[in-house]
């Protein structure tokens, strides 16, 4: 597992309040860890600080999945 991935580990573990191995690239935010708009809103600002980085709207509407907010933090800290 790179850095990215386990720092979104503990940063969703804590965020839905959940063990760290219940979440996988395949956890659905939604379905797998009761996530409403809001607490997705709040995951993605909490992803922006913590890579210090500024996550778009469109690109924040396409995180539902463990592995799209994986994807997105790594497409964004490379850039």
């Amino acid at each position: 597992m790179d850095d990215i991935t386990r720092e979104l580990t503990d940063l969703v573990a804590t965020k839905f309040k959940v063990p760290p191995e219940r979440v996988r690239l395949e956890s659905d935010f939604i379905a797998d860890f009761g996530a409403d708009s809001l607490a997705l809103v709040e995951l993605v600002m909490a992803l922006e600080e913590r890579l210090g980085v500024r996550i778009e709207d469109e690109e924040a509407e396409r995180v539902r999945t463990f592995a799209d907010a994986v994807a997105l933090a790594k497409t964004k800290s490379a850039a």
